[in-house]
């Protein structure tokens, strides 16, 4: 019997991971509590998976595991920087992974419209990308040696939209069809498959355009009393100045500069000292006294509406508004949780204007978003307002990253009717990618289907693979989507006496392609026949859906050691 795997955690991540294995033919033993580990069987263990949405106790069950057994594997759930970068430095065996970066590239290259993905595998740099058929063939007469991943079938096809993955060279196509090919960028480029990848320039706008964006965002962000009493102040100040010029007693008789400069004065109580009332008709000395009082109070009412535009949080919620209107063609990100702020993160590496919706006012991420330089937009994003805020119909790409499945496809609804065919035509505005993070698997792909969004990611897919492959053994170099499947690329060894071991590649799942074979006596074999040997010692890279990966991996691990009654037999 094949040494088992504890598994902890009761979220959405850890009960597909323990499915995930089930259904591979794995032996499970689930984890209540660090306590359990001894009566888990830690001491005969092959794995321990932390996978609980709590880092102090998925750090517990870790250090606990390797303490007690330092040849097992531990793949641990942290999302941490800090702890997860101290606990893999010497963590041996297994790895230590965070969600949020296994799920952020996939997000990211969805916003960008990004069709290729870099991947190294066997000292090599490959890159996976999708192109349209250019005619009808086969795989083979159209892209040579190129090692095909998928192929979607078109509008043309009997089944548009259907996935074939990792299907042999001989598969005939349709032009139109999707087809998605992995190799070399050189081996690319020789079958007209260009691979570049767009790097985005975080611009500035034009100046004029930028003052005139201030003057409207300050227009809409002082309180509307302030101009009736800016109003009231001036009439105050030109009343007065017109009743000074005509009536004030002194030779040679006042200009309109000395009324002007006298109301200012008797206004703002400053003084005295060159002109007075003392020698004025009495009348005037009354009107005196009222402009002061008068003139205290405009004063005092603009003052006050002044310091609310400029101290209180209305001020520091419409900064964000604010920076916002300046960009054009930026990507939004909804959703300032550990996910969001690493997608934003990769975004502005990338050389891309990015602005933020969070609800949370307090959010722990906020000063990361400010030393990105990042506009942060607080509303709820689920209304049309706040979205137009953060300029929706200027961006290129809408990420909707919260925590909240619910959340997101509303938002994400919303989106759609903002941005629809009907709102905002083609002819006058690109397709915009609207990219929504729904954590619960089977949700993510009913909402794809039901309500058209050809960008659903869900973090506990695109995680999966990477928390069994290091549990298994395998070497998980990559995963990405195509449609909505989830593929991936890793290196597996061959033991000795395993079913791999002398077994030839067309023997192989014919939905796993392998795009190399290592081994210490010769070169890499790159694209390796269909009549290629496997032998005992080789590293063997794949790519293909994770499912099918991990039968493969199965098959090249040491045969089971035998039970005592058969060794007595």
């Amino acid at each position: 019997m094949r040494r088992h795997i504890i598994v902890s955690g009761d979220d959405s991540l850890a009960t597909t991971i323990v499915e995930e294995l089930n259904n591979a033919g794995v032996s499970i033993v689930k984890l209540a509590s660090p306590a359990d580990l001894p009566a888990a069987g830690i001491a005969r263990a092959a794995a321990v998976v932390c996978a609980g949405d709590d880092d102090a106790t998925n750090l517990e069950i870790a250090l606990l595991a390797r303490k007690a057994n330092p040849t097992v594997r531990v793949v641990a759930r942290l999302a941490n920087g800090v702890l997860r970068e101290a606990v893999a430095d010497d963590n041996g065996p297994g790895a230590i992974l965070d969600v949020a970066d296994l799920a952020a590239p996939s997000v990211v290259e969805a916003c960008l419209a990004h069709n290729t993905h870099p991947i190294e595998a066997a000292g090599i740099e490959f890159v996976v990308s999708d192109a349209e058929a250019p005619r009808d063939g086969r795989l083979r007469d159209i892209y040579g040696d190129l090692a095909p991943v998928a192929v979607i079938h078109g509008k043309n096809s009997e089944t548009p939209g259907r996935v074939v993955p990792c299907p042999g060279r001989d598969l005939r196509v349709q032009a139109g069809d999707l087809t998605v090919m992995i190799g070399t960028a050189e081996e690319l480029a020789c079958c007209g498959i260009m691979t570049p990848r767009p790097i985005g320039t975080r611009t500035h706008p034009p100046r004029l355009r930028r003052a005139f964006d201030a003057i409207r965002t300050l227009r809409n962000d002082v309180n509307p009393m302030f101009y009736r009493a800016l109003a009231a102040a001036m009439t105050l100040w030109l009343g007065s100045a017109m009743l000074l010029r005509f009536t004030y007693q002194t030779p040679p008789g006042m200009t309109w500069i000395d009324a002007l400069y006298f109301s200012t004065e008797t206004i703002a109580t400053v003084g005295y000292g060159d002109f007075s009332f003392l020698h004025q008709p009495t009348w005037l000395r009354l009107f005196s006294i009222m402009l002061m009082f008068a003139g205290v109070t405009t004063t005092a009412l603009l003052v006050a509406f002044i310091a609310d535009l400029l101290l209180s949080r209305r001020f520091a919620h419409s900064a964000g508004r604010r920076q916002a209107r300046h960009l054009r063609n930026h990507i939004i990100v909804v959703g300032l949780g550990s996910f969001g702020i690493r997608v934003v993160s990769d975004l502005i590496a990338a050389g891309y204007d990015v602005a933020v919706i969070e609800r949370d006012e307090n959010s722990r991420f906020l000063s990361s978003a400010g030393q990105l330089d990042v506009p942060v937009i607080f509303g709820d994003a689920t209304l049309r307002q706040t979205l137009e805020s953060a300029g929706v119909d200027h961006a290129r790409a809408v990420a909707v990253l919260t925590q909240d499945d619910m959340v997101n496809i509303e938002t994400g609804i919303v989106l759609r009717e903002m941005l629809g065919p009907r709102t905002m035509p083609a002819v006058h505005r690109p397709h915009i990618p609207i990219v929504l993070r729904i954590y619960d698997r089977a949700l993510g792909t009913a909402v794809a289907q039901r309500f058209g969004f050809d960008h659903v990611r869900s973090t506990v897919d695109l995680a999966v693979p990477w928390f069994i492959g290091a549990a298994m053994g395998l070497q998980v170099l990559g995963t990405f989507s195509v449609g909505q499947r989830s593929f991936m690329v890793g290196a597996m060894h061959v033991a000795a006496g395993s079913e791999l071991d002398g077994l030839r590649m067309f023997e192989l799942s014919t939905r796993t392609r392998v795009i190399a074979i290592t081994r210490h006596d010769a070169p890499v074999n790159l694209h390796p026949r269909r009549d290629a040997w496997l032998r005992a010692g080789d590293t063997v890279y794949l790519v293909g859906p994770y499912r099918e990966l991990l039968a493969t991996l199965r098959k090249g691990q040491p045969p089971a050691p035998a039970s005592v009654n058969e060794r007595a037999s």
